[in-house]
């Protein structure tokens, strides 16, 4: 069985969210635990509209076992923008202003290669996946270092940002992979 969708109020908008295939709203469980694991992922600036795990994490935490979080995604919006519209112009503002400090993506490298070279815990810009009026995406990389035995591993992420009906959302995917 799946989730089914829900309704968030952002102002005077509704918009709807639900998880895609994969993924489980932590929203339901009501663990205090979840919670403070998605808001340590964003700003307290920003309001968390959905936070989402895999769904064998999910299954992993209802019996008690540790989470693997390995994938893992939020939704947020800046609070003090949740109850005003904004223009094209406007998350075109904020799209620049939030994305400035990312740098821009290296031109054809080989992204193993290239997060090899750069410290361990650095967030590197690695593509820019969308730019249109109303979405912008980048995909990020970051080297984690690995234990005395284990190699490097390679977090994955991609920061969206979407104006959807007037409202600007910012919509996060992490992934971790153990080798290139």
């Amino acid at each position: 069985a799946t989730g089914a969708p829900f309704a968030v109020q952002l102002g005077e908008a509704k918009v709807g969210l639900d998880a895609p295939p994969g993924f489980a709203d932590t929203g339901f469980t009501g663990s205090p635990r979840l919670q403070e694991l998605g808001e340590a992922l964003t700003s307290a600036s920003n309001r968390i509209l959905l936070f989402a795990i895999s769904d064998a994490d999910l299954r992993r935490f209802m019996v008690g076992d540790p989470l693997e979080l390995r994938r893992y995604m939020i939704v947020v919006t800046p609070r003090g923008m949740e109850r005003e519209r904004m223009t094209e112009g406007a998350f075109k503002l904020f799209t620049a202003e939030s994305l400035r400090d990312f740098g821009l993506p290296p031109a054809g490298a080989d992204y193993p290669k290239y997060l090899d070279t750069r410290p361990v815990g650095a967030s590197s810009p690695l593509a820019e996946l969308k730019k249109e009026p109303d979405v912008v995406s980048m995909l990020h990389g970051t080297r984690t270092k690995g234990g005395f035995f284990e190699r490097s591993k390679y977090l994955l992420s991609s920061t969206t940002l979407i104006l959807l009906r007037g409202k600007p959302l910012n919509l996060s995917v992490y992934t971790q992979y153990d080798n290139p």
